[in-house]
């Protein structure tokens, strides 16, 4: 009989460990989809922010990798095709732009239902995404389109007005036609013969050098990087507010193969990008304002009575919104004064109370 000393025994379970095969990490396929180009800022900062942010902390423990592939500028879908695109599994990620799909994610117009209150991303970003934490609307809303929510993104610092001619006053806006997407549109109702016509980010340069609108609603950031100042020299700076308007989101189905880490992973970044482009965007307003003048541009800013008279001369958008919501049977009216007392408490008050009737 073999006497085994300690150390033998040690010696042994060596042997035996380094002769076994080592747990092999696990490789996960995530194919990420958006219409847009790449050259946006969302999408760039998904490249350069979330993607190594999630597979430097999946690297941390070691059990999983993920191999990304990433789909941009229409490849797979247009921009307003990612909601479906995902829907159908044609990409595991998306990032919905959700002011197209107003009739399928009504939710989803809350800040863009509160005009003239928060010009901060930052604050708009994590008061909308605390709303759909707080409240099932939002993510009951994406779960009929096969998704799982993971956190509302603000790209925009505020919304404003540029045009192809002269604008120093509300008044200079009413029979023209403004280029808006969404929700924005309805902000135009109080103007004199103003005509929203709707059209997407990527279409607006295009619209004004035609002539097919006057002024267009977007953002500085946005003004700068699709060169705006070149067709819309002359911008009213209305500070009509920041809106949210992306969604990161995952395909039900490929989530629910997902392993818990890889999940929870993806969760928690999905928040770090919220604040991490919120507060690129808000960097970088006052540089895009400075580049849109050198570029040719003028602004004016809109006087504060001009503001107060824009806002109460629209229809309560934030009422109607609340009152859809109530219809279906969600917390509508509770959400809307929930997330008005959330910018409140960020120091953000506007210039008409949409809570009243």
């Amino acid at each position: 009989m073999k006497n085994w000393t300690k150390g033998r025994l040690m010696g042994a379970a060596i042997v035996i460990a380094m002769a076994l095969p080592a747990a092999a990490q696990e490789n996960i396929s995530a194919v990420v989809i958006d219409g847009y180009p790449d050259r946006a800022l969302w999408v760039k900062e998904f490249t350069n922010f979330f993607i190594p942010e999630v597979d430097r902390r999946l690297a941390e423990v070691g059990n999983y990798k993920m191999n990304w592939q990433e789909n941009y500028g229409g490849s797979i879908v247009k921009p307003k095709g990612v909601l479906e695109g995902v829907q159908l599994g044609l990409g595991d990620i998306g990032i919905v732009t959700t002011i197209f799909h107003s009739s399928k994610l009504p939710s989803q117009g809350i800040s863009g239902s509160t005009p003239f209150v928060a010009s901060d991303a930052r604050a708009v970003a994590k008061a909308v995404d605390e709303i759909a934490r707080e409240y099932p609307a939002m993510q009951n809303e994406f779960s009929a389109q096969n998704q799982v929510y993971l956190a509302t993104g603000v790209v925009l610092d505020t919304y404003q007005v540029f045009c192809s001619d002269t604008v120093t006053s509300v008044a200079d806006l009413e029979g023209r036609k403004i280029a808006g997407a969404g929700l924005n549109l309805r902000y135009l109702e109080g103007i004199k013969d103003a005509a929203g016509v709707r059209g997407g980010l990527t279409d607006f340069y295009n619209m004004l050098q035609t002539g097919l609108v006057d002024c267009g609603m977007l953002w500085p950031e946005a003004a700068k990087t699709f060169k705006i100042a070149e067709v819309a020299p002359y911008m009213l700076r209305a500070d009509l507010g920041a809106v949210n308007s992306k969604t990161i989101t995952v395909n039900a189905d490929y989530w629910a193969k997902l392993p818990g880490e890889v999940q929870d992973v993806l969760k928690a970044v999905a928040i770090d990008y919220r604040d991490h482009v919120a507060g690129i965007a808000m960097d970088r307003a006052a540089a895009s304002r400075d580049a849109y003048v050198e570029a040719g541009g003028t602004i004016v800013e809109l006087s504060a009575e001009d503001r107060a008279a824009w806002a109460d001369a629209m229809p309560n958008v934030a009422q109607e919104w609340a009152a859809t919501l109530n219809g279906n049977g969600e917390q509508g009216s509770e959400m809307l004064a929930a997330y008005l007392d959330k910018l409140q408490s960020a120091g953000f008050t506007g210039v008409r109370d949409w809570t009243a009737e």
